[in-house]
């Protein structure tokens, strides 16, 4: 089989690239430069795609004797991961830019160059398990708990999950990646990983959005519409966020306060107390799953995540008629936090069923019995 190695400079896509071809498929590699303005280094851990994880990327597929590329896809890159994430915080949502990574540029411009190039299928480094199943390939957890993936690639679809090659699926810690690159002579074998997002290289999001979208002043009010402090931009605040609230007025019980909503359309930030942050129904759109028929007409119990790496929570699923969307009841632990333009994924095991955008959070009235009525503030919801 001709595969196409993604290869980003790192531990991880080194070796996916190597198993590759020891499984016996004809390999080259290919590294996307995502980043118009690629800086000479990376900053430790922080950042990616620089010239010198490309130069990383290079030695390996030298020691691999496999032809590599690089390929400039900093347009699309752009266009599609880094304008999504700007608008979305524009709108007062929560994005995650590796979910829309994965869907724009990796599993859609990427392989689909990749088959107009007649390769079958592509590899990256990813933890993740793809398993044949009755009915047709499946994706599951990884067994490293630490490094799964999963939750990222579940939007993906069912035909491009057909054309990918996950080779680090059956790994079960860094640790055995890392020894498995020093045994095959690979210099990126400690190199240390790459966190946060690759865009937001000093780790600064809350400057990045100010340099992008402007200084846009405004009040922070808590859940009776009191103002309480400023804000230099509703934009930079996420439902559930507690550090960086410059508050000037403590809350009368002493207790810490949150972000419970990011109204847009008023410039305002509303903050309050934790409890107010619980939900147990969650609905969420633009549905993509990688089963058929979708969950929630056998009626069964299943698991959702809204966090790369959040607990998983039991939730009866109820999909929209027409498949677009879905509503997540959670039968046991609730949630904290959830904000809108997370990712949904839903869980049956470990199998990945699919994937939806949270739209709004709320709690069901039996929940919020005696409690002042803020469903909208507690769950980020968006009007």
């Amino acid at each position: 089989m001709r595969v196409l190695a993604a290869m980003s400079g790192g531990v991880d896509s080194a070796v996916a690239a190597a198993l590759a071809v020891e499984a016996g498929h004809d390999v080259v590699g290919v590294h996307m430069a995502l980043s118009r303005n690629r800086d000479q280094f990376r900053t430790g851990s922080r950042g990616c795609c620089s010239i010198e994880d490309a130069s990383d990327a290079r030695r390996a597929a030298d020691v691999l004797g496999i032809p590599y590329y690089v390929w400039d896809l900093s347009e699309r890159f752009e266009d599609t991961v880094v304008a999504d994430f700007l608008a979305e915080y524009e709108a007062g949502r929560t994005p995650n830019p590796c979910v829309r990574c994965n869907e724009h540029v990796k599993f859609e411009t990427l392989l689909d160059k990749a088959t107009a190039l007649g390769f079958d299928a592509v590899a990256t480094g990813h933890y993740a398990r793809v398993v044949d199943g009755p009915d047709g390939r499946e994706l599951h957890r990884s067994p490293n708990a630490d490094k799964d993936q999963s939750y990222v690639l579940a939007v993906m679809g069912p035909e491009r999950l057909a054309r990918a090659i996950f080779p680090l699926g059956e790994f079960t810690s860094k640790a055995e990646v890392r020894a498995e690159a020093a045994a095959r002579g690979l210099a990126v074998s400690a190199k240390p990983d790459s966190y946060d997002i690759c865009f937001v290289a000093d780790g600064d999001t809350r400057g990045f959005l100010r340099d992008r979208l402007g200084s846009r002043p405004g009040a922070v009010v808590d859940a009776s519409g009191a103002q309480v402090g400023e804000h230099d931009g509703a934009y930079a605040y996420t439902v559930g966020q507690r550090k960086g609230l410059a508050l000037g007025r403590p809350a009368a019980d002493g207790k810490p306060r949150y972000v419970l909503d990011v109204q847009t359309a008023t410039n305002t930030v509303v903050v309050g107390p934790a409890e107010l942050l619980t939900v147990d129904r969650i609905a969420a759109d633009k549905a993509v799953w990688l089963v058929d028929p979708a969950p929630g007409t056998q009626q069964e119990e299943l698991t959702i995540q809204v966090r790369a790496h959040g607990t998983p929570v039991p939730a009866r699923i109820v999909p929209s008629d027409d498949g677009a969307g879905l509503v997540a009841e959670l039968t046991g632990t609730p949630l904290r936090g959830v904000a809108a333009g997370q990712s949904l994924v839903v869980y049956r095991g470990t199998q990945v069923l699919g994937q939806a955008t949270v739209s709004r959070a709320w709690r069901a009235p039996r929940a919020a019995a005696g409690a002042q009525s803020h469903d909208a503030a507690s769950a980020g919801a968006r009007p």
